[in-house]
């Protein structure tokens, strides 16, 4: 396969991500953000390449930037490639550089969004625009998407672009999006590439006890704060029982042989995902959060002053649900809440499963390991969630995959939303020309 990735390219991955952290896309929740001037620098130097972008906002700022590249076979079913443009807040004094400085220094690029995921944004213009001046076509349709509100509920973003914009998704089978395809270490010379092929579901849930409200010199045996409590703690030391989707199954199976371990049998009755885990090393931590649903207490909220006992007290739990397990999560809610305290889903999105035997899987890892020799790729589930929940709704199978070849030591997943976020210009160049070749490939 030709190669179109050429040095102007790589020079564009490494600018574009420099100058996308500058712009700061701040999303701090319950609708406050603004996306538009990097949706409008998104726009520009895509219609630059002769690529028509379209701007779509729900809100005033909140905006996501949607073009169609056409490819080389109509009857070819179309592939979805998206980012989001938003970060979520960062304190200029916890960082060594200020976060939104894009700075380039010793090789490495400075910066919230570095990571997630203006890297992968820019990757994907630098992508495009060389495509276009080698007069390189896709064999199927490539529809981008940049989208605002991913850090928080989706509902100026790919909410909105899919509830209302689903005719510019039309004939998108598959889409490829961030959280998979970084170099991870075993710390013993082997080099790890996750490609995500699933994602839990999001169960962020509000608790709500009620009881007696009185003064906090009587006995009260009817108090809110202590049912809840007594819920909350309930929750957050429960052992969820281990569940295991064929994503994690594959996963398994996959690093097992990886480390020479003998095959695991995955459906045995007795089989202890845990044992073999602990069998697997630095690597387990790849699989690990994604073995069974969790939840895990986050927000507590109750009373106005010390001597009065309130009527009500409420707090939040962060539950993630393996795909298959919705039953099971709402039944054990049930039980651990108990009968003072109600419960309801804060905010829901499905679990997602995508095929790890697909051509399209097979192409991500021929890349990987075209342009990384001697590297493993593995299939895992993400314990949270990304964009391609809601394009799920379209009928569109997600993967995660953003390209990154990192140095050993290099905490990819701590910078996720950490301090001090920043990626490798080597790094960029290694994704540029994967993503070339992958999405060339499709």
């Amino acid at each position: 396969m030709a190669e179109h990735i050429d040095q102007r390219a790589l020079d564009e991955a490494v600018t574009f991500t420099s100058e996308l952290i500058r712009i700061d896309t701040t999303n701090r929740g319950g609708g406050e953000g603004s996306e538009r001037p990097a949706a409008e620098y998104v726009a520009e130097r895509l219609s630059d390449a002769g690529i028509e972008p379209r701007l779509l906002e729900k809100a005033p700022g909140r905006t996501n930037v949607v073009a169609r590249i056409p490819g080389s076979d109509p009857s070819a079913d179309a592939l979805l490639v998206h980012g989001h443009l938003d970060v979520v807040p960062a304190e200029p004094a916890d960082w060594s550089v200020h976060p939104f400085s894009g700075e380039i220094r010793d090789g490495v690029v400075w910066g919230r969004g570095a990571i997630d995921m203006k890297n992968a944004d820019a990757m994907v213009l630098a992508a495009v625009r060389a495509w276009s001046r080698a007069g390189v076509r896709p064999r199927r349709d490539v529809v981008l998407a940049f989208t605002a509100d991913e850090e928080d509920s989706a509902e100026y973003g790919s909410e909105y672009l899919a509830e209302q914009h689903a005719d510019l998704f039309e004939g998108c089978t598959e889409g490829i999006s961030e959280s998979g395809a970084f170099t991870f270490h075993t710390g013993d010379g082997m080099r790890l590439y996750p490609v995500a092929a699933g994602e839990r579901g999001t169960a962020w849930l509000k608790l709500t006890a009620h009881g007696k409200a009185g003064h906090g010199s009587k006995i009260s045996r009817a108090n809110a704060v202590s049912r809840l409590a007594a819920a909350i703690a309930r929750i957050g030391e429960h052992e969820w029982p281990q569940r295991l989707t064929p994503t994690v199954q594959a996963a398994l199976k996959t690093l097992a042989a990886v480390r020479g371990l003998p095959e695991p049998d995955v459906d045995a009755p007795d089989f202890d995902a845990d044992k073999l885990l602990a069998d697997l090393g630095p690597a387990a931590a790849l699989v690990e959060p994604t073995v069974r649903n969790s939840t895990n207490p986050t927000m507590l909220n109750a009373g106005y002053k010390v001597n009065v006992i309130p009527g009500t007290a409420t707090a939040y739990v962060d539950g993630r649900i393996l795909p298959g397990g919705e039953a099971e999560f709402t039944e054990t809610l049930d039980r651990l809440t108990g009968p003072h305290v109600e419960w309801e889903f804060h905010h829901r999105e499905v679990a997602l499963q995508a095929p790890v035997d697909s051509p399209t899987y097979a192409a991500m890892r021929e890349a990987l390991e075209h342009h990384d020799p001697g590297a493993h790729v593995v299939p895992y589930c993400m314990s949270g969630g990304t964009d391609a929940k809601q394009f799920s709704r379209l009928g569109i199978e997600g993967y995660g995959f953003s390209p990154l070849k990192l140095p050993e030591g290099f905490d990819y997943q701590a910078l996720f939303h950490g301090v001090d976020e920043r990626v490798p210009v080597d790094a960029l160049h290694f994704g540029v020309r994967v993503l070339d070749r992958t999405l060339l490939a499709l």
